[in-house]
């Protein structure tokens, strides 16, 4: 923010818009006990997302409307805006999650993915195509890292992803 006042001094105001996500966790254990891990991640939207967005403005597309498509891991690599696929996922099969407006300026994804065998998951993505042929089908929107939750055979865990879309500031 430093650095912006500076700029807003020499140069006027600057406008800002903001896009950033939040990923939300609850377990689903398969014994019926639900916990809520509240918010886990508040981290990167990608480049690949990014640039995407600006193409889109330019020439439109069916696939803009198609991100609800959830996929987690055990990669434990930090985030970053450049990445374009899991580092390790699970498996093969994204999970369809919903599409809702959480308020005016919020996209909301809601999706339960069930486990046949014991994770430690540490990773989760979101993408605009199921995982067709190859991992890095599609384009990731958001990875998010954090601490490993841990499911056996038969558990389930259902991811919330919002992207909060600010106007200037």
């Amino acid at each position: 923010m430093k650095i912006i006042r500076r700029l807003e001094r020499w140069l006027g105001k600057i406008s800002i818009v903001e896009l950033y996500g939040e990923l939300s966790a609850t377990v689903l254990k398969k014994d019926g006990r639900i916990k809520n891990l509240g918010i886990v991640a508040r981290r990167k939207v990608t480049t690949e997302f990014v640039n995407f967005l600006v193409d889109q403005l330019q020439v439109e597309t069916a696939a803009i409307g198609d991100f609800k498509y959830h996929l987690s891991g055990t990669g434990t690599t930090a985030e970053s805006n450049t990445d374009v696929l899991l580092v390790t996922p699970i498996g093969t099969t994204r999970t369809i999650g919903s599409q809702e407006e959480a308020a005016n300026n919020i996209y909301k994804s809601v999706a339960t993915i069930s486990y046949t065998a014991t994770y430690a998951v540490t990773e989760h993505g979101i993408f605009n195509e199921q995982y067709a042929a190859a991992q890095d089908d599609g384009i990731l929107l958001d990875r998010s890292v954090f601490s490993a939750i841990n499911v056996v055979n038969g558990d389930a865990i259902q991811f919330t992803y919002e992207l909060t879309v600010n106007a200037e500031t």
